[in-house]
């Protein structure tokens, strides 16, 4: 009796292994999704999220779910997602932070770049330098004057250390040398309410946080942080062209993963089912509405992305030695 050879018995494993992922992603969904958002609820990522999620559902024919797992500048929810069964059941959040954390934190509970499967890029936002209106300063260039000749004596505030905002405006001043003093405070929230009230002179934060102060005239804008000025705000200049730094973009930015190991089939369908979603003009412009445009990508184009972040946000850190205490 003749056996398969080795090769016989590889080629057939493959098959099997192929037919297997056909069969799951053909029965996937079969109940309700979780997306894990690392951050609490209110904020932006949150927020573009929970507008996706019952579109999304419908899509998927299954519920989806938002649970906010806070804390550890969102390494917890991270980690609970890299430690999930890779099945397609549940996705997390990212945004800035995931890519910077292994440069900040010494022992990370998990790989982010061996235990987190891209799916999609959900949104992007560009970034608007604000200003009190107590601050003698109407453009990117007068600010950057009067931080130089009065170094230490604007402060700027941030959503905390190693925030988003805290790398941007380091960014900012690695950049033009406008030497500011930072002020932490724990959460997007309460660093705007910081700078309405005055406390800090300085932001550098999404437009979704600072629009509606921007609109009532209790921040004043100066800049934008995209490579072309954006349409919410069409006589604000971009920060590039007012420091003359061609290639000057900073953006917040919200993307999907799941734990590795999660089939591709799976992974396919949802990455089509985001695309879907995003596509919707009443979800485009829910979006827009909160100052953020929707994306949608292929696994690919995500982990690009990720990869570029990482080698951006690595340089500012060591840059401006931030460090997680």
């Amino acid at each position: 009796m003749k056996f398969p050879s080795r090769r016989s018995w590889l080629a057939l494993l493959s098959v099997g292994f192929i037919y297997a992922g056909t069969v799951v992603a053909q029965d996937y969904p079969a109940r309700a999704i979780r997306i894990v958002v690392p951050f609490p609820p209110g904020g932006s990522t949150d927020v573009i999220f929970r507008i996706l999620a019952p579109r999304l559902a419908e899509n998927l024919g299954q519920q989806v779910v938002i649970d906010n797992r806070s804390g550890g500048l969102g390494t917890i929810g991270w980690d609970l997602v890299a430690k999930s069964r890779p099945d397609g059941y549940t996705l997390g959040a990212v945004i800035i932070p995931f890519v910077a954390n292994p440069f900040l934190i010494s022992k990370m509970p998990y790989d982010t770049e061996k235990d987190l499967a891209a799916v999609s890029l959900v949104a992007q936002a560009p970034f608007m330098l604000v200003v009190h209106p107590s601050v003698p300063a109407r453009s990117v260039k007068e600010l950057i004057a009067l931080a130089k000749a009065r170094p230490g004596s604007l402060n700027y505030g941030s959503a905390g250390n190693a925030s988003a905002s805290h790398l941007a405006t380091e960014l900012f001043i690695d950049v033009t040398g406008a030497r500011m003093v930072h002020v932490p405070y724990k959460g997007g929230g309460p660093q705007v309410v910081s700078a309405v009230g005055g406390e800090v002179a300085v932001l550098l934060v999404p437009i979704p946080a600072a629009i509606g102060h921007i609109m009532s005239g209790r921040l004043v804008p100066l800049g934008i942080s995209a490579l072309k000025r954006d349409s919410t705000l069409p006589k604000v200049p971009t920060i590039a062209e007012a420091i003359g730094v061609p290639d000057f973009e900073i953006s917040e930015w919200q993307g999907a993963v799941v734990a590795t190991g999660t089939p591709n089939a799976v992974i396919n369908r949802l990455h089509q089912e985001f695309v879907k979603t995003l596509a919707l003009p009443e979800v485009k412009e829910r979006i827009a509405g909160v100052g953020s445009r929707a994306v949608g990508s292929t696994p690919e184009e995500l982990a690009t992305h990720l990869n570029k972040e990482r080698a951006k946000w690595s340089k500012v850190i060591k840059a401006a030695a931030i460090r997680i205490e």
